[in-house]
């Protein structure tokens, strides 16, 4: 149905096909054309020429059992994560992190009232957290998210908790938000967070802000542990610190990178094999290249 505050450059085609995407991060898949309508509230016909638009530009695929999201799909994920360069600065810090700790660690940004994981290192583990890239939690019952909700001023924090929720967890703890508010003025007074078994049994996690070059937080990192192999008071005394020399590692490769002038080098045609401008002078910077894609 059309948005009631859209304005008059609103493309409800677009809304539409975005809502048909984001259905399937809540519900089992593979998915009828009757049950893509019934999520999305679109008109059956409607629904199929998205998801005939989708099969065409190779985000959906429809099989006997219904449709289902192609792998395709990971780029408009990705695309995000690697415009801001989170990926390529935390990468090697997060996989150093899990070898000296052997626990996971991810780092997600605020989305309304919940987080949102950007990226994650997995613990080779047998028994192990399911969390992957674009999964969503209540920002109140993670440590993430208390780090990220402390760093909002009131206002903020008012929007963000007043958003509705889209994750579909639900804490194993919830709290009011009186106790939500006394929890944050502590994560402010000492910069970190933690929690024990709030979103779901048997797990544990610390976390620590990431800081851009003003001192604004701008996504926050952790550490998960199995609460059968790692008690509360080993996470904050032996891991926290750790944690928190890599939040600090990364907020500060992040900031160089973004401060530093880049320049695209093209080879002209008359540039010779070394790639130096045929022209003589100095060499040029070398061109920023691409990071892989996490996988």
């Amino acid at each position: 149905m059309p948005r009631d505050d859209a304005g008059p450059d609103f493309i409800e085609a677009l809304a539409r096909g975005l809502d048909v995407l984001k259905c399937f991060g809540t519900r089992p898949v593979p998915m009828s054309l009757a049950e893509i309508a019934t999520a999305t509230g679109l008109a059956r016909p409607t629904t199929r020429r998205i998801v005939l638009t989708l099969e065409h530009l190779g985000y959906a695929r429809s099989t006997p059992e219904g449709v289902t999201l192609t792998p395709r799909v990971l780029e408009l994920g990705v695309a995000y994560t690697l415009s801001t360069g989170l990926w390529e600065v935390a990468g090697p810090h997060l996989a150093e992190l899990v070898a000296r700790t052997d626990q996971a660690a991810s780092i997600a940004q605020l989305d309304g009232s919940d987080i949102l994981y950007v990226a994650r290192v997995e613990a080779p583990k047998v028994v192990s957290v399911n969390v992957k890239v674009g999964t969503r939690f209540p920002a109140g019952s993670t440590a993430l998210g208390k780090v990220l909700l402390a760093a909002l001023d009131p206002d903020e924090l008012r929007r963000a908790l007043a958003t509705p929720s889209r994750s579909p967890v639900r804490p194993h703890r919830p709290k009011s938000a009186r106790e939500l508010e006394a929890e944050l003025r502590e994560v402010r007074a000492r910069g970190w967070a933690s929690t024990d078994e709030e979103v779901a049994l048997g797990v544990r996690s610390v976390a620590a802000p990431l800081r851009d070059g003003d001192g604004r937080t701008t996504a926050a990192v952790n550490i998960a542990a199995i609460a059968a192999e790692v008690g509360h008071r080993e996470l904050v005394e032996e891991l926290l610190p750790m944690l928190l020399r890599t939040a600090g590692a990364i907020g500060r490769d992040h900031d160089l990178i973004h401060a530093a002038p880049q320049r695209v080098v093209r080879r002209g045609p008359d540039s010779s094999h070394t790639g130096h401008p045929g022209t003589g002078g100095s060499p040029p910077q070398a061109a920023r290249s691409n990071p892989a894609t996490p996988s």
